[in-house]
């Protein structure tokens, strides 16, 4: 479970970039979290993951402070970036392991482990091989196994399908309804809308650095127009705030 309390994001003084948001990732469901370009939406996940620290405010993971207790609470998290390209002049068997080893996997876990993900998406074969060689496809596979090597309870995926091929997404949506059936909780960003409405259980619209919905999309629907699809919600809900601005 995540917990999002109060918080807000300057960047310039007086400026919020985010503006006293709250929100709650229950464990058992996904959640979709949807804005446009420069909404807020990496600013925010940057601060539940302690990338960035948080002006006001604070966020809990299961329970542990990400500003008091960043390291018991980062240990609760996967976190896939929307950039794979990181740790390049390492092997993926490499980076593999070092995950492993920050997280205390031991051998014979981390070696199964990781024969039956990097098999599961493709990468098997390429593990001896830079990361920096991968495509940008092969580079979000590695850092998604690298997330479920560890079997952490709470997912926060910053636009984890994109460049992934057919098979490789299929396998990562299965997983993300498999762990969220499995109680816990999935933190989902994403700009593929279509993607969204299928998956995620509940949905947060961020819009100019403040929650404009949070709710389920049958909620939506009610609040405003009945058998909309969630693209033609989030483009109503969207221009509504716009005009309110």
């Amino acid at each position: 479970m995540i917990e999002i309390k109060n918080v807000s994001k300057s960047y310039k003084k007086g400026e919020k970039v985010i503006n006293n948001i709250n929100l709650e990732i229950k464990d058992g469901e996904i959640f979709g979290f949807l804005g446009p370009n420069g909404a807020g939406k990496t600013t925010t996940i940057k601060m539940m993951t302690g990338i960035l620290d948080i002006d006001e405010g604070d966020i809990l993971v299961d329970g542990k402070s990400i500003v008091e207790n960043p390291i018991e609470a980062k240990k609760q998290i996967g976190f896939v970036s929307d950039n794979p390209d990181m740790f390049l002049k390492l092997k993926g068997i490499e980076y593999l392991n070092f995950i492993a080893d920050i997280y205390e996997i031991k051998k014979e876990i981390r070696d199964k482990r990781i024969v039956e993900l990097t098999k599961e998406f493709g990468i098997y074969e390429v593990l001896n091989d830079k990361i920096q060689s991968y495509s940008h496809g092969m580079r979000q596979k590695i850092i998604i196994v690298s997330v479920l090597l560890h079997n952490p309870k709470n997912w926060i995926l910053d636009e984890p399908l994109t460049g992934l091929d057919p098979e490789a997404a299929f396998h990562l949506k299965n997983k993300m309804k498999q762990h969220a059936k499995d109680n816990n909780a999935v933190f989902f960003s994403t700009h593929i809308l279509e993607i969204a409405e299928k998956l995620c259980d509940k949905i947060g619209i961020i819009h100019h650095g403040k929650l404009i919905f949070v709710g389920t999309q049958e909620e939506m629907r009610k609040k405003v127009k009945e058998n909309a699809s969630l693209e033609e919600l989030f483009m109503e809900i969207t221009k509504r705030n716009e005009e309110n601005n």
